[in-house]
């Protein structure tokens, strides 16, 4: 993640003033975006996901099957000759017959015998562990079958440290991350995910929902000012051309969806859901945070640098490099997260030996290749978006509605050291050339800000005068205490 800075923003009432127009014409551009934002949530709006849901497709859902919680007691290690999940490789792998005690349902307190697959044993086995499993009934008694290990008290201690970091290192800028986080994700679990289930189109749903996402996060956690709303325009630029991207790419792909079994059972449970909807949702949900992170701290950054910019190309110019630096270090963040997510598939295929070609050509990577480089796009088109809405509106805002800046001003100090009588109540002067003034090529003068300096004796002598004693009174403008 990149830092974010925040400037001291305008200091001056006619600044504040400014700042406030461009906010609000900014706020222009964004109200119609706001207005379809929330109609499209209106809209497509799922109200009976339940109807589009076949509940007969996963073995948990079907009648009297619940999900039981249970202590081991007793581990028993054995030959894995004959269990699911062997790889029939004689006797070098070992699976575990497990004896549970039950810890809920209507066989509470009684004990029951669980097997373990090589997997499973090979983590990591021990008395007192918590585990979870199937019960299914069956007559008089009841069956059970290994699920799943019990990890609800180290994913709460984890999240708790998550959040007790944030706070202590952000503060309130933290909090109001957290914050911003728990509404996204009450976005998509209540909007998101149910419009896909219903059958919406999956572009305009994960277009819909990251907007609506986005104008929460940003206003939450970095405030209601200029730099954030151009940051936000930035991102909503980004969204924009990565959901069309993502949508024209997955279909000229021909990507189907389709990569494992858990793709059938999600298939056959929501028949109103096409898996290609999955991918162009996870194409422009993957980029949105690295997105976010980019434009907010591209925006604060052009606001940063325009108080010591020359014109608005030098800052446009200065913030760029800057911009560079977040596209580069942003671009290999997505790829090696996407690795990362991948990193069994890779070892399978390594196994497999594969020709490079035909695993990139595959369904599961050419997904990955379409979902990082779609949002790397986005993302680096944002950023030269989002540098010229800010350089435009902090130029305008500091220094008014002129591009040329300062470049060409003469202090008044120099005037009177250079001897330029009356040129106080004039405008900028160009051109003004003295001994001390370095000269370019071809015997052209090159401007230079000179900073205020109090006279010096030998600015006296070089005058040819005598600096003990110098004629006339002296100016101690320099020295005197302001009023």
């Amino acid at each position: 993640m990149h830092a974010h800075s925040h400037s001291r923003g305008p200091s001056t009432p006619e600044q504040v003033g400014r700042e406030r127009a461009a906010l609000g014409r900014l706020l222009i551009l964004l109200a119609p975006l706001f207005l379809a934002t929330v109609a499209g949530m209106i809209a497509m709006w799922p109200h009976d996901v339940s109807s589009h849901i076949q509940n007969d497709s996963s073995a948990w859902q079907a009648p009297g099957v619940s999900i039981i919680k249970g202590t081991i007691t007793g581990v028993t290690h054995g030959s894995c000759d004959g269990q699911p999940g062997s790889g029939g490789s004689g006797g070098s792998e070992q699976c575990a017959k497990v004896t549970v005690r039950i810890d809920e349902g209507p066989e509470a307190g009684s004990s029951t015998s669980v097997q373990l697959n090589a997997a499973v044993t090979s983590s990591g086995v021990r008395d007192g562990q918590v585990i979870r499993m199937y019960r299914t009934p069956a007559g008089a008694k009841a069956a059970y079958q290994f699920y799943d290990f019990e990890r609800t008290v180290p994913l709460i201690v984890i999240a708790l440290a998550f959040v007790a970091v944030v706070i202590a290192v952000a503060r309130r800028r933290g909090l109001a991350a957290i914050i911003s986080l728990v509404f996204a994700f009450l976005i998509i679990g209540r909007f998101m995910l149910p419009a896909l289930i219903s059958g919406s189109s999956p572009t305009w749903v994960g277009l819909v929902a990251c907007s609506a996402i986005m104008f929460i996060v940003i206003y939450v956690t970095h405030g209601f000012s200029t730099r954030t709303t151009t940051a936000l325009l930035g991102t909503l630029f980004g969204l924009l051309l990565t959901s069309g991207l993502g949508f024209a790419t997955a279909r000229w792909a021909h990507l189907t969806g389709v990569t494992g079994e858990d793709d059938f059972v999600l298939t056959a449970s929501a028949p109103d859901l096409t898996l290609t909807s999955v991918i162009i949702c996870g194409i422009i949900v993957a980029g949105l945070g690295v997105l976010n992170d980019v434009t907010v701290t591209q925006a604060s950054a052009v606001w940063e640098l325009a108080d010591s910019a020359r014109n608005r190309r030098d800052l446009y110019r200065r913030a760029m490099r800057i911009g560079r630096d977040h596209i580069a270090s942003s671009v290999y963040t997505i790829a090696f997260a996407t690795a990362g997510a991948a990193l069994s598939t890779l070892l399978l295929l390594s196994i497999y030996q594969m020709p490079l070609g035909d695993v990139l050509r595959s369904e599961t990577f050419a997904g990955e290749i379409v979902r990082t480089l779609v949002g790397s796009i986005g993302l680096v088109l944002a950023v030269p978006l989002t540098t010229a809405i800010g350089t435009m509106l902090a130029w305008a805002t500091l220094h008014g509605g002129g591009g040329q800046g300062r470049s060409g001003r003469v202090p008044d100090a120099d005037r009177r050291s250079a001897g330029l009588a009356g040129a106080r109540g004039g405008g900028p002067r160009r051109g003004i050339v003295d001994e001390t003034t370095p000269m370019g090529p071809g015997g052209r003068a090159e401007p230079v800000d000179r900073a205020v300096r109090p006279p010096s004796h030998a600015d006296d002598g070089r005058r040819g005068e005598d600096p003990g004693n110098p004629p006339g009174p002296v100016d101690d403008s320099y020295y005197r205490r302001p009023e």
